[in-house]
């Protein structure tokens, strides 16, 4: 028996490699979200262009939209965005942008500069609605169906290939599905 309790360590030893070599495998940009497929948080902010106006996600229901996190001092958000201004002038989906702990000044001058792809930019200063839809950093973008669920996650910027190969089908899926009663927000 005690010439087999060297074998735990190097079993034990064994398992530990190949956790971590599951893990290295993994995409750090599909990370699941536990929103997918839960009603997005309602949420009600200023909008960017007149903070006298404002937007809540109450408003979006019965459409299927697309919200992208930005910043102007976001370097990958400005990586993306000429994208998302082509993707925008394809009237392919309405894109709402969440302007995530940013200077109201600074954002404006910003998508004065490099074109503004959204229907609606709305203002989250302090990063609440942000934390609400479990954002880890920006960009992140979203997917939301007609009854106001999220259906799609991107952490980091979008790609051509994103937009192609998951983004674009979804929206055409979930625009031809017949409005879903509108769930109650958990």
């Amino acid at each position: 028996m005690k010439k087999l309790l060297f074998l735990v360590p190097l079993a034990l030893f064994g398992v530990l490699l190949l956790f971590l070599g599951k893990g290295l495998n993994l995409n750090p940009r599909e990370v699941p979200s536990p929103l997918i497929g839960k009603p997005a948080p309602a949420f009600t902010l200023p909008v960017l262009a007149d903070p006298a106006k404002s937007l809540g996600r109450q408003d979006l229901l019965g459409q299927v939209w697309m919200l992208n996190v930005w910043a102007s001092w976001c370097a990958a958000c400005r990586e993306e965005h000429p994208l998302l201004v082509d993707f925008a002038k394809r009237g392919v989906v309405p894109i709402y942008g969440l302007n995530y702990k940013d200077g109201r000044e600074d954002a404006l001058r910003w998508l004065a500069r490099f074109g503004d792809p959204y229907t609606a930019s709305i203002i989250d200063r302090d990063g609440k609605v942000g934390i609400d839809y479990g954002v880890y950093g920006v960009p992140e973008t979203f997917v939301v169906d007609k009854a106001g669920v999220i259906r799609f996650k991107h952490i980091g910027p979008v790609t051509p290939e994103v937009l192609r190969d998951k983004v674009e089908p979804l929206i055409r899926k979930l625009a031809a599905e017949n409005p879903a009663p509108v769930p109650n927000p958990a």
